[in-house]
This record gives structure tokens, sequence and C-alpha cells, in this order.
């Protein structure tokens, strides 16, 4: 695996750097958090006009073509900015996910209006009794006349607030797997509910009261929406992996250089060589994290099946980990001062919470692996 950037990969990583430095300065992504929309819709049009939301959609369906690599690379600069704009939970999970189960007609349909940004799907997949991971499922379709009838929850949707449709997984009556179907945000029975998290960003409760839908919005055959399900979560894992890699870069440059300015017994603390192992291995942690990204971006590339699930699940939970550990870390280096809203550091230990907790936690992934690795089975759900 070749870990050195091309020339459009280097500008690519440039372009969003830019966007972040300028943006999201701490006064600007607090002003962004308080308004209570989960971001903003001028810099959703600046992802899109910069071609971010396009990066890793095909050509043929407005996209830019590019691969999964260019996703991780969009996804780590925005993790040093906490960026709060659902670009992954509309522009990665729901866009890749589509990609994998839509029709040709489909795709051409949606796929160039969510590359210019002009529509946004969120996928809403995980439930209570799921915990991020993508099977069970309890929201019931029932068959009806004109197509399907939804009765369920779904929660933890990213993206939903500002969604203008969700990709839905259901249990459809009378056949055996996962099925999705594509909802309108507004259709009649659906309640939606805004629910901030822990980082300032924002997800939602979406409850199908009886929720009336047509037969021509099924993606892909009944019962056979689960490999395109995983294909949008492995998308989504290896973006959230490589946006903590960003965080835990940013956090640790703010601690080094909060520990050259912080001055105790007139010298700067950061001359003191225990505080100077600490730092050391933080960025050794962040390195390990950064070379399980590198094993997860190989596995989707190269692995199938089980072994490639047990990959990302083994990312997943050592770079969860490892992010709210570097997080952990640095509020302590930086002291009660790093306990406060006013001072960013603490921003990126909540964040590493809550990207715990997507997709499933660190605890269910490395569960999973070890069921399967003593097993000898097949991946479990």
């Amino acid at each position: 695996m070749d870990f050195e950037l091309n020339p459009e990969q280097r500008l690519l990583k440039d372009s969003v750097r830019r966007f972040v430095d300028k943006a999201y300065g701490h006064e600007a992504r607090a002003a962004l958090v308080k308004s209570g929309q989960g971001g903003s819709a001028a810099n959703w049009q600046t992802f899109a006009d910069n071609g971010w939301l396009a990066a890793a959609l095909p050509e043929a369906f407005g996209g830019l073509g590019g691969s999964l690599i260019d996703t991780a690379i969009i996804a780590q600069e925005l993790g040093r900015g906490l960026v709060i704009e659902p670009w992954l939970g509309c522009a990665v999970l729901a866009a890749q996910t589509l990609v994998a189960a839509g029709s040709a007609a489909q795709n051409d349909r949606l796929l160039p209006m969510l590359a210019d940004g002009s529509l946004r799907i969120a996928l809403a997949y995980s439930e209570l009794e799921s915990r991020g991971m993508p099977t069970p499922v309890s929201l019931r379709a029932e068959r009806s006349l004109g197509g399907y009838v939804l009765h369920g929850r779904k929660s933890l949707v990213l993206g939903g607030s500002q969604a203008h449709a969700f990709i839905v997984s259901a249990a459809v009556d009378g056949s055996d797997g996962v099925t999705l179907l594509l909802v309108d945000a507004n259709a009649p029975g659906l309640l939606c509910q805004a629910v901030p998290l822990h980082d300032g960003s924002h997800a939602a409760e979406l409850v199908f009261d009886g929720v009336e839908i047509a037969a021509d919005v099924l993606l892909g055959e009944p019962g056979g929406g689960l490999p395109a399900l995983r294909e949008g979560l492995a998308h989504g894992i290896v973006a959230l992996c490589a946006e903590q890699i960003g965080a835990m870069e940013k956090a640790i440059e703010l601690t080094a250089d909060y520990l050259k300015t912080r001055k105790q017994f007139g010298v700067p603390i950061g001359s003191f060589q225990v505080l100077q192992h600490r730092l050391a291995d933080m960025a050794a942690e962040m390195e390990l994290a950064r070379s399980m990204l590198f094993a997860a971006l190989s596995a989707v590339q190269n692995q199938q099946g089980a072994e490639r699930q047990r990959t990302l699940s083994a990312a997943k939970a050592l770079i969860g980990r490892a992010a709210k550990s570097v997080g952990g870390q640095a509020i302590q280096l930086h002291g009660g001062i790093g306990m406060t809203e006013e001072y960013l550091i603490g921003n990126y230990f909540k964040r590493a919470v809550v990207a715990d907790l997507l997709f499933g936690s660190a605890d269910r992934h490395e569960a999973a692996c070890a069921e399967a690795l003593s097993q000898a089975a097949p991946y479990p759900a």
C-alpha cells in the first residue's frame, strides 16, 4: 500500500485544511454550536463547491470518481476542526449506501443532487436494540396494495434533523433479511425529533407511525439490503476513524503549544521531562491508531466478507479508545483550564466520546471480533 499522497490528494488535503483554519476557529465553532442548527448552510455549500460532497461518488452520477482514500483525507482534516456539519452522515454514510443499493435510475436521479448539495439524505438504520450495529432490525414494513406501511423507531440518525429524505432499514413481512427503503422526510406519520449530541453536533430520533410509502422507493430487492448497508457502514467507519486521527493530531499540537507557554517555577512546563514523556506517549498512541486506519483502508479495498468486517471492527475499537485516551491526557496536561467551555481542548475529548458510540462502540466491535475468532464462524451481526 502506497502511504504517500499524490499531487491531487495533497491539493485536496490543503484545500480542506485552509477551510478549517479559516472557518472553524474556536469562536466560530462555538457560535455554530450555540446556534443549535447543526452547522451552517454556507459551509455546506462550500463543501459542495469544492467537490467534497462528490469526491467519492461515481463520475457517471455527477461525482468526481474518487476513492475511499479521498474520503479519509477530507475526514481527517474536518476532524482537526471538529466540524459539526453532517458530512459524515449525509455525504459518506447515506451516499455510499445509496451507491451500493440504488438502481441506475435511482442513482441517476439522486446522486447528482447529493453532489451539488441541494439534497441531503440520512441513513436511518440504528435502533436501541442494535446499538449502532446493522442488525437486529425491529422496524416493520407491512406490505400494502400500494407499497409498504412502516411502524417503528430509529435512533441516532446522523444528519437526520437537516435531511430531506431517509434511507431506512426495515424488516418486511414475508421476507427474511434487511430491506432498504427511501422515505421522504415530510411523509405523513413520520416524526423527526432533533437530538443535540454531547460534542455539539446533531442527530435525530425518528418515529414511524403508519408511514405509507410506494413500492418504487425500494432500494434493491426485499430482504437483500444488508450487503449495501454494510458497505455504507464500512465507508462511515473508515471516515470516522480518519476524523479521529485528525482530532488527535490537533489535540497533540494544542497541548504541545500549551506546554511551551505555560510557566511554573519560572520555566515552561514543557521543559519537565515527565510531561515530555506524556506527550510522547500520546503521539505514539496516535501513530498506532494511524497504522490501524491504513489497515482499515486496505481491508475495504482488498478484503471481503468476514475478514473485512473483523479488520474494520478492530480499527473502530482501537482508534476509538486511542482518541479518548489522547483527549483525556490532553485535558490533564492543560490542567483546570482544559475542563472549561471557553477552552477548545475539552471539545476533542467530547467528540471522541461520541465517536466511540457511533456505528457500534469499541466494546461491541471487540466482542464481535472475539466471538468470530473463537468460533471460527462467520462474522456475527
